[in-house]
């Protein structure tokens, strides 16, 4: 099968390229350089050319803060580009299948968020994302697959356990917030199973697709140094002494009520398999 992977050389698009190979697909991989997805008529060219029979969207503003300073360069990729990829995937018959995020979510649920609960993003970055399953569910109605996903770390670019493990490596003390609740996800985990939703599985809408179990910002840290055999204090704060330019769901945990959905593995063997995948670079 024929694959077309947008924002291919980021953290994800990189796993996601592995692991369409690895499933044996042929694979046109086009990064941000390459294909400018917020371009209409780029796009156009790009998915006409390629005839693919599915584009995976790994292609997004993700700077949470920055899109609070920059809207119009977040909504250009994370709101527009899903509609366009959607409009040129129809006319050359390809299904779509597009990442988005669990700040959709406004976070004051207690329980797991699935597919049907209302949304309430309340930062411009959630606001965008929500826009953009909103343009490709109009574009290709019947051809396409949503997968929002949650806190997403990987070997292949800048996230939360680098940063961990960095400071940590300075030795002083680390404080962390610990009233934000997740799942951080692998992308070593979540590349495959975006593979075969895209490739094989197709299902149609919205699909939550984020590591089992969850944690706290906090309890993510303490794991990250315990992991590596470091000495360094981890301290809890609230979101209110670590404050930011974009608001954060209290509480993400993602799961799913579709009994089709695939389940990836918990949270703590994806880091035990980044710091495995460090380790081997």
């Amino acid at each position: 099968m024929r694959l077309l992977i947008t924002g291919a050389a980021g953290m994800l698009g990189t796993d996601v390229q592995l692991a369409a190979r690895a499933a044996g697909h042929d694979v046109l991989a086009l990064a941000r350089a390459q294909l400018d997805v917020s371009d209409r008529e780029a796009v156009r060219r790009a998915v006409t050319e390629a005839r693919p029979d599915a584009i995976i969207n790994c292609a997004a503003y993700t700077n949470v803060d920055g899109a609070e300073a920059y809207p119009d360069g977040a909504a250009s990729v994370n709101a527009t580009a899903p509609g366009l990829l959607g409009e040129a995937a129809a006319a050359v018959g390809a299904w779509v299948l597009h990442v988005s995020t669990d700040y959709v979510f406004d976070g004051t649920k207690t329980a797991p968020y699935v597919e049907s609960d209302p949304t309430g993003p309340r930062s411009v970055y959630g606001s965008t994302k929500l826009l953009g399953e909103r343009a490709l569910a109009l574009a290709a109605p019947a051809a396409h697959t949503v997968v929002r996903t949650s806190w997403l770390f990987g070997a292949a670019g800048p996230c939360f356990p680098a940063t961990m493990l960095r400071l940590a490596a300075e030795g002083a003390p680390l404080t962390v917030v610990e009233d934000q609740r997740g799942c951080p996800t692998f992308t070593g985990h979540l590349a495959p199973a975006l593979v075969e939703l895209a490739a094989t599985r197709r299902l149609p809408g919205l699909v939550h697709l984020a590591a089992a179990g969850d944690c706290s910002w906090f309890e993510f840290a303490r794991e990250i140094v315990r992991a590596t055999g470091s000495e360094v204090t981890v301290q809890p704060c609230s979101t209110e002494a670590f404050p930011r330019p974009a608001r954060r769901p209290a509480y993400s945990v993602l799961r799913s009520e579709r009994p089709d959905a695939p389940i990836l593995p918990d949270w703590r063997r994806g880091l035990d398999a980044y710091l495995g995948a460090r380790v081997g670079t």
